[in-house]
């Protein structure tokens, strides 16, 4: 097995590739560079795609997918795509898994709690990175059987509106940094193999392709557990993505501790 198809299982019997490649881009960004990006992802290797309705890129990034196809590159069920979903979805047979994004445990609880629950949740897609490790959520996630997805696990792109400016940059760690020297890789390859061996799904999103054919490193070498304690070590709550747009929401998930 091509140690870039490396999958885990989801709890409904459906495999998930370890590595995903991310597709969102500011507004600024054009839409047709989702287009190439998302080809170009599958070309180096990726064979999990993460997009939502959100990110109105949904069309370039199927096209990607489909001319992939097209040409021979992959076949539609080697490519696990994400949008995100819904239970009428799985049931018309258009959705294979279903998860959910942002929950916090108690979120999580009420959702498996739920009278009639149809479908368990296979996977939360939450942020997660070194400076926000979500450890006490991945131990919840893992005794109920649901995979933690991390995103922005490279710390985060400063989107204005979105990203508090003042906030240290994960990539730019001396901790990290060291480690990569050591490894002979870049900080973000390392920051994304932490994921992986802790048994997190991770995300990689970058529209550079030098980057992009980096990351998919990520299977070339193995951490060490001191260097995973190290990273372990620089857990301090620092959550980029804090959607404010949403903190007046009763639902708003980031009050609580995880």
């Amino acid at each position: 097995m091509d140690p870039k198809d490396q999958r885990v299982k989801l709890n409904d019997g459906h495999f998930i590739p370890v590595l995903g490649f991310g597709t969102y881009a500011p507004p600024e960004v054009p839409k047709s560079e989702a287009l190439e990006v998302t080809k170009f992802a599958i070309e180096v290797g990726f064979r999990h795609i993460d997009s939502a309705h959100l990110y109105q890129n949904e069309e370039q990034v199927g096209q990607a997918i489909r001319s992939k196809i097209a040409d021979g590159t992959v076949k539609r069920k080697d490519v696990f795509y994400t949008s995100k979903a819904l239970e009428k979805c799985k049931d018309a047979g258009l959705t294979k898994s279903i998860g959910v994004s942002n929950f916090n445990h108690k979120q999580l609880e009420k959702i498996l709690n739920k009278p009639g629950l149809k479908y368990k949740p296979v996977c939360n897609q939450v942020e997660c990175h070194p400076y926000l490790n979500q450890s006490k959520l991945l131990e919840f996630c893992k005794s109920h059987d649901i995979v933690l997805v991390a995103y922005g696990a490279l710390g985060s792109q400063r989107i204005k509106g979105w990203v508090n400016p003042n906030l240290p940059f994960l990539l730019e760690d001396p901790v990290l940094s060291a480690i990569a020297k050591k490894h002979k890789q870049t900080p973000a390859v390392v920051a994304l193999r932490y994921q992986i061996q802790r048994g997190v799904v991770v995300l990689a999103k970058s529209y550079n392709k030098k980057r992009i054919k980096e990351n998919i490193q990520v299977f070339d070498f193995e951490l060490t557990p001191e260097d995973m304690k190290a990273i372990d070590g620089l857990n301090s709550s620092i959550r980029y993505n804090e959607l404010l747009l949403g903190v007046g929401h009763p639902e708003y998930p980031f009050f609580e501790e995880y």
